[in-house]
Formats: structure tokens, sequence, C-alpha cells
């Protein structure tokens, strides 16, 4: 567009469409993970837009060519002999002739883009081949990880691998491993010496780029630049005054390291230092020596050559090659404790916990209920539908549970799982259950298998449906009373022996005899 002051008003508009349609995408309240992921880096992508045509506004405001003085001259007074409006028909005509080439723009294309933006999820249905059926494709299957749940987790069994091939590191579980992590520590063991291997720097570093991923996939609205540059300038300024945590010990070696070959007494013809004077001298009436000294080839005192000594220099030099791993470390440790960083680790380590006590049937009905779900929708509210109560009150006179959307689920799906049933256990302090399934899946659970060890009884098969205190103290008596028969009727078992010296006890043994073979 020939325009720039057309230009700059279009650009205005186009900010102020993305900053609403920014404060419509940030007033939804999706309660799935995958859709509040999708909804924050959906603002985030708006943000991004908005940014680049505040850049390009700004660009158009310097007006570095000068367009726009040259063109409020030309509308304001045109030039001498010139009609007033013939500006404003040559505009008129190019506006008219832009139509004319393009007769099918649609003037609303942008706002209808816009509305795509805010109200789609990106979700794709495809219609597969054969068998397949429709496939449905959501592009967030494809930024996170199946362990990360959608950006609810955090998946580090990569940088727990390679902790563990750590030399001096502990060996420590992915549980234990994640509440180190918790408490911003990268390693606890470690020294300067074995954190200035290559092995070290890689870990730190892919542990860094992990956490760099995980805040642009899962938390694009955090500002993390700024906390960045942050604790960079804070990591400068303690390393300048050797205050790193960790990292104190290697300054004071090194320089602790440099004296020993600076000082002593220099032999210019044998090019050698000697600590003590009486060493010194013996070695001047060693042959070795005279015949050096004859030939008259000395070598002055290296470390004073350049007026500082140059171990000082070789210590300066050790201390930079630390300087990289020193610095991703404290940036990995001041992630770790941004928020909210330690609540996902945390849930990280819960889910953790959850999985291991899953059976590996459980396991796999989990994984195949995960991959039948399909995505669910994000709900925007119409200004032009009905909307519900102020109160927020809900419709619910059946008293049915509620789904994941926080509304009563259908009633033939009530009746299908038998929620209608209620199961009691005294074992779990009196909890109802809802339907056989979460009653039977209850026996498996933490909840009563503490109830179970508060009783002194072990969790067994044998007590599977037993929810009343006195049914299962009586079923662990008989089931010792059984066990004491047993053990009698073993001792007073008869047995016999053949000629080649096998035991029977005394049925087998007449079988046996009777079928002629004994």
């Amino acid at each position: 567009m020939d325009s720039i002051i057309e230009t700059q008003r279009q650009t205005h508009e186009e900010i102020e469409r993305y900053e609403q349609a920014l404060a419509d995408v940030l007033f939804q309240t999706p309660t799935a993970q995958r859709n509040i992921t999708r909804r924050d880096r959906k603002a985030a992508d708006i943000l991004k837009r908005i940014e680049e045509l505040r850049g390009e506004l700004i660009v158009q405001y310097e007006d570095v060519p000068g367009l726009r003085p040259r063109e409020l001259a030309l509308l304001s007074q045109p030039p001498p002999g010139e009609d007033d409006l013939a500006e404003f028909y040559v505009r008129f005509n190019k506006i008219k002739d832009f139509h004319r080439r393009n007769p099918g723009l649609n003037a609303r294309q942008f706002l209808n883009e816009l509305d795509e933006l805010v109200k789609g999820d990106g979700v794709q249905t495809l219609t597969g081949e054969g068998d397949d059926g429709e496939i449905v494709v959501d592009p967030l299957d494809s930024v996170f990880s199946g362990e990360e749940a959608y950006g609810k987790h955090l998946d580090l069994y990569l940088p727990h691998t390679q902790y563990l091939n750590l030399k001096g590191a502990n060996k420590r579980s992915y549980i234990s491993y994640l509440d180190m992590l918790r408490h911003g520590q990268v390693e606890k063991t470690l020294d300067v010496k074995e954190k200035s291997v290559p092995a070290y720097l890689e870990y730190v570093q892919t542990l860094y780029n992990y956490l760099l991923s995980f805040f642009e996939r899962a938390l694009p609205l955090m500002n993390l630049q700024s906390k960045l540059e942050e604790e960079g300038a804070k990591f400068e300024q303690q390393w300048t005054d050797g205050q790193v945590a960790g990292w104190e010990l290697d300054v004071g070696s090194k320089a602790k390291a440099a004296p020993a070959n600076a000082s002593g007494i220099w032999c210019p013809y044998c090019q050698k230092s000697y600590s003590k004077q009486t060493v010194y001298d013996a070695h001047l009436a060693s042959d070795k020596h005279k015949k050096r000294e004859k030939e008259g080839k000395a070598v002055s005192d290296p470390s004073k050559a350049n007026g500082s000594p140059a171990p000082a220099a070789s210590s300066s030099t050790a201390r930079d090659k630390l300087k990289i791993p020193a610095r991703l470390t404290f940036l990995v440790s001041a992630l770790l404790l941004f928020p909210p960083i330690p609540q996902r680790i945390a849930d990280s380590r819960g889910e953790v916990e959850r999985r291991m006590a899953l059976t590996a049937a459980e396991r796999e009905a989990e994984a195949e209920e995960a991959e039948e779900a399909p995505p669910v929708a994000i709900e925007i509210r119409n200004d032009d539908e009905e909307e519900e109560d102020d109160d927020g009150n809900i419709y619910n006179p059946l008293k049915l549970p509620l789904g994941w959307d926080g509304k009563p689920i259908p009633f033939w799906l009530y009746k299908l799982h038998g929620l209608g049933v209620t199961f009691d256990c005294e074992i779990c302090s009196d909890s109802t259950f809802q339907g056989r399934k979460a009653f039977d899946r209850h026996f498996q659970e933490s909840k009563h298998a503490f109830g179970m060890r508060a009783l002194g009884l072990p969790n067994t098969k044998h007590f599977h449906g037993i929810t009343k205190i006195a049914d299962a103290l009586a079923l662990a008596e008989k089931l010792k009373q059984e066990g004491r028969q047993e053990l009698s009727a073993m001792e007073k078992a008869e047995e016999f022996e053949d000629e080649d010296g096998n035991v029977y006890d005394k049925k087998t043994y007449e079988d046996l005899k009777r079928q002629g073979l004994l």
C-alpha cells in the first residue's frame, strides 16, 4: 500500500484486534491439561504477533525515508496550479484498480482467521484407508512425550542416566534424583575435579537445554529471558568475587600449588630449579653441571622473564575453563527453583510412584484408554448463546457424578458402570465406593493396604472382598488353624519305601502295588 498513514492505521487496527483476541483466549477456562497447554501456547503465539506488529509500527513512525511529511504535504496543500482534489482522485483510482484486479477479495478474511485462531484447537480428522476409519491428529502429540503428559510432568530420564554415569556420583533412583532436583541441586557429592570433566559438562548442558525446551513448550507465557539475564549477571558478579557455591576450592588449590615451582634457586646451565641451598651446592659439584657450564649455554629463569610467575597464568587459564560448567550449574539451579518447576517435579514424582504401584494389566489398560480417548475440545462461551445461571448451579436432580467438563455424565453411562450401587469398606475408615469397578480396584490401593497393615494382616488375595474388620480377623485366624491342621496331617502321614528306595504315601503305594508296578 502506497499510503504510509493508511499502513500505520491498519497496523494499529491489527494490534487492537490481536489484543482483543488475546483477552478472549485468556478468558477461556479449560480443565484438561492438554487444553490448558494449548491455550497458553495460543496466547504466546498472539503475543509474538503483537510484538512483531509493534516493531513494524516503530519503524514506520521513525520514518527514515521521510515519507510521512511528504504525504501530509500532498494531502494538505497541493502543488500550485493543480486541482485541490487531484491527489484524492489519484488515490481513489488506485483503490478501484486494486479491487478490479482482485475480484474475489474477502474483506472479512482477517477477522475469520482471527476467529479461527481463538476458537480452533488445531485438531485434524483424517480419513484412513481400509478399516482405519477416521484418525484424529492433535499437533500437541508431537510436541510432548508421553511421560510429560502435555506439560503436566517432566521427563528427566536422560539427565538421570547421564548423572548415574558420572564418576563420584551417588547411584540414586529416579525418585531420589527428582527429590534432589526439587531442592535446586544438580549434584551433591562431586568435587571440583570431578565436575571439570567433559561428562559433567554434557550432563548439565542436557539438563539446561531440556528445562529451556520445557518452558518454551509447556510454559510459554513465563518471562524466562529476564530471569536468565538476572541470574547470569548475578553469576558473573559472584564468579569475579570467587563466591560461586561449590567452585571456590578450585581457585584456592591452583593458587596454593603455584608457589611450589615459582620459589627456589634456578640453575641457568642445567635449566632446573632447586628448592634448597644445600641441594643446589651439591649439584654444582656434579660432572653434568660442570660440563654444561663449560658449554656456556645459560638460560634465565622463565618464571621471571615476563615479570610475573608462570603458574599464576596457568591457574587463571584453568579457572576460565571451569567457568562454562559453573555457569550452567548456576543457571540450572536457578531454573529448578523457578515456579512452577518445583511443583511440576513433585507431581512427576507422585506420578512415577503411582505407576510403579500399578500392575502390568492396569498399565496396559491405562495406555489403551489414553489412546482411545479423543482430544477434548475447548469450550468457548458465545455471547449470543444462552448463558447459565449467575450462581453457577448445575441442574442435576438424579445426583449423577460429574464428568471432566464439570457437568453430569449421561444416565446410560451411569447405569452401564453400575454407579448406582455403592459399597462400604470398614477397613478403609468407612469409605464409600460407587460401582463395582472402583470397589474392586480399591483393594490394591494404598489406603486399603494401610488399613490392613494397621490390623497386622497381609493384603493378599485371601482377603479380597472382605470389608469388615471382624470378618478379616476371623478369616486370618481360620487360615492359621487350617495351616496348623495341614502341618499336623503331614506329620501323621504314613510313608512306604519300595525296593529301589523310592518313598510314597500310603494311597499312592497301594495304587501302584495294585497295578503291579511294584
